[in-house]
C-alpha cells in the first residue's frame, strides 16, 4: 500500500511536470512564430530565432521524457489492481482519441496533387486545378464521418485543436506548411472509408475533375501523435 501511494504521488509530480513543460513549449513556440514575423533580413534577430528554436526543441524533448516517466509510473501504480487497470485502459483510449499517442492499423491513404497538365491558355482559372486548404477540410470531415478513428495530413495529426488554413500561397496544418503531393492517411474500416470517399456525388468525384487523386487501402498505416498543446484557458 505504501509503495502504491508513493507511485501515485510520483505520478502526480510527473503529470505536473509534463503540464509545466507543455506550457513552456507553447510559450516558446508562440514566441518563435511572433519573432519570425518581424525578423526578415536581420542577422541579429535571426540568431535569436535559432536560439528560440533550440530552446523549443530541448523543451519538447523534456516533455516527451516526462510523458514517458509518467507512463511508467502509472503502469507500476495500477499493476496489481484490476479496477485501476481498467481505468488506465480508459485513459489510454482517451489519449488515442485526443491524438496524444501514435496509432497503427488498417485504413486508407489518399494522395492529392496539383494538375500540372493544365495551362493558363486552356482554362479560365488555373487556381481551380491546384489543391486548396478547403479540399483537405472536406476530405478529413468525410473520413471522420465515415468512422475514421485517426487522420493525418502529411504526417500532421488531425485533432480538435488542428487548424487547416491558407497562408498566402501555402497551406498550413497545425501551423506547419504542407506542400503537394499531399498524403492523407486514415485508420478505420478500409471498405467503409473508401466507399464514403468514392461514392457517386461525393467530394472526391467532384475534385477529380480538377486535381490528381489516388486512393488506396492499406493494412499497415501509422499515424503520429499530435505534438501541439491543447488550450484550457476557458475550461471550468
Amino acid at each position: 500500500m505504501k509503495k502504491t501511494k508513493i507511485s501515485i504521488l510520483f505520478g502526480i509530480i510527473c503529470c505536473v511536470l509534463a503540464i509545466a513543460i507543455s506550457i513552456q513549449v507553447k510559450t516558446i513556440d508562440e514566441a518563435n512564430k511572433e519573432v519570425g514575423k518581424t525578423t526578415s533580413g536581420n542577422d541579429g534577430l535571426r540568431d535569436e530565432i535559432l536560439q528560440l528554436r533550440d530552446k523549443y526543441n530541448n523543451k519538447h524533448k523534456e516533455l516527451e521524457e516526462a510523458e514517458l516517466r509518467l507512463e511508467q509510473v502509472r503502469t507500476q501504480a495500477v499493476a496489481d489492481n484490476e479496477e485501476d487497470l481498467e481505468k488506465e485502459k480508459q485513459i489510454k483510449q482517451m489519449e488515442k482519441l485526443l491524438g496524444k499517442t501514435e496509432v497503427k492499423g488498417e485504413g486508407i491513404i489518399i494522395t492529392l496533387d496539383d494538375n500540372r497538365d493544365i495551362s493558363a491558355e486552356e482554362v479560365l482559372n488555373v487556381g481551380d486545378y491546384i489543391v486548396h486548404y478547403y479540399d483537405l477540410m472536406y476530405i478529413t470531415n468525410e473520413l471522420f464521418n465515415a468512422g475514421a478513428t485517426a487522420v493525418s495530413i502529411n504526417n500532421q495529426r488531425i485533432t480538435t485543436a488542428t487548424g487547416i488554413m491558407c497562408d498566402g500561397n501555402i497551406t498550413r496544418v497545425n501551423g506547419e506548411m504542407v506542400g503537394v503531393p499531399i498524403t492523407i492517411k486514415a485508420v478505420g474500416f478500409p471498405e467503409m472509408l473508401e466507399g464514403q470517399l468514392t461514392r457517386t456525388g461525393g467530394y472526391l468525384e467532384y475534385l477529380e475533375n480538377y486535381v490528381k487523386i489516388e486512393v488506396q487501402t492499406s493494412n499497415d498505416i501509422t499515424i503520429p501523435k499530435y505534438d501541439g498543446v491543447y488550450g484550457t484557458d476557458y475550461i471550468k
